[in-house]
């Protein structure tokens, strides 16, 4: 079989003590053909020097320094330098299972362009892994077995961002690292899914993803809520929102305020409803909250959906799936 080059990328930035086990796994890999673009963004700790060591052992390793900051700039010099025709990332903490490359270029030549390959992962933490990402884990996985990742697209990233491979041309058609929006693999994300790229499923474990207190997911401010809300909002008005259509904001906790308030900066209507008796019938933002059985009044509506808590989303799905709407079309869950 053909076995084309892959290009991995990888940003790093004062992980020095990860980052041995991480390019050892690389190495380890089944699949031979690779070249490794991995780029410093700013470390004031031993990563560089330790890099360096590799790269006199193994010349499909290429260093580079970040002239910027930040993992998108990262990423993109990383990106100019590849020469791969199946590109994919990788994170400078976390280790490849060893068929991994193997396993995801396999699948992407087997069903050809216009095609994301993924792997399930697994957390690993020396302290333990944690009640959420936990959850995360087990959710994501769930999508990736059956390749419906994009269900549930507006809930939170669907795609691992250190578990993906891709075309080079459909990346690129994708506008890869370009757009300068975080988190920047939740953007990259939607964008996927904006090109029609279909999820290839897989059932193995490819990604071993490793959690700890300074990991950038924890650390960093571009990966807060916020952020988080204003990419699954800028996207769901550019793809998903229908403006024929009365739309509805369901919830009144931050996460709806937070869309209400953009939605009113974008002039974009809507009736918004809650279940909190203290919130039904008072003024946030200029719109009056209205108790759910207001919905009857409302013809053919689409919906955001901001209510957190999981026995009342069962619940709310249940009585959409009555009035036969549809998910992703007719309702979106937005957390």
């Amino acid at each position: 079989m053909h076995q084309p080059l892959i290009s991995i990328l990888i940003p790093f930035k004062n992980t020095a003590e990860f980052l041995p086990e991480c390019l050892q796994s690389i190495i380890n890999q089944s699949y031979k053909n690779w070249e490794l673009l991995i780029v410093d963004d700013g470390s004031t700790d031993e990563s560089f020097k330790l890099v360096e060591k590799f790269i006199n052992n193994d010349s499909r390793i290429q260093l580079f320094k970040n002239n910027g900051s930040g993992i998108i700039s990262a990423l993109r010099i990383a990106f100019s330098k590849s020469k791969g025709e199946l590109i994919t990332r990788m994170d400078s903490d976390d280790i490849m299972l060893p068929n991994k490359l193997e396993v995801l270029s396999n699948k992407l030549i087997k069903h050809k362009k216009k095609h994301v390959a993924i792997g399930l992962v697994k957390y690993f933490s020396k302290t333990g892994i944690g009640d959420g990402y936990s959850k995360y884990e087990t959710w994501i996985n769930s999508l990736t077995l059956n390749g419906t990742n994009y269900s549930e697209i507006y809930k939170e990233c669907v795609i691992p961002s250190p578990c993906w491979m891709i075309h080079r041309e459909d990346l690129v058609s994708a506008d890869a690292f370009n757009p300068n929006r975080y988190p920047e693999d939740y953007d990259l994300t939607f964008r996927f899914y904006e090109n029609s790229y279909t999820c290839i499923p897989c059932t193995i474990v490819l990604h071993h993803w490793r959690d700890y207190a300074a990991r950038a997911s924890r650390t960093n401010p571009y990966y807060a809520h916020n952020f988080l809300l204003n990419i699954k909002l800028h996207y769901f008005l550019k793809l998903d929102y229908n403006n024929t259509r009365p739309l509805t904001l369901w919830g009144a906790g931050d996460k709806g305020k937070t869309i209400a308030k953009t939605l009113i900066e974008n002039e974009v209507p809507f009736d918004w409803i809650c279940d909190n008796p203290k919130k039904i019938g008072h003024d946030i933002y200029g719109v009056v909250l209205k108790p759910f059985r207001f919905l009857k009044q409302i013809k053919n509506p689409q919906s955001i959906i901001t209510v957190a808590n999981t026995e009342a989303q069962k619940q709310i799905r249940n009585y959409l799936t009555k009035l036969e709407l549809q998910p992703m079309k007719d309702y979106f869950f937005f957390c």
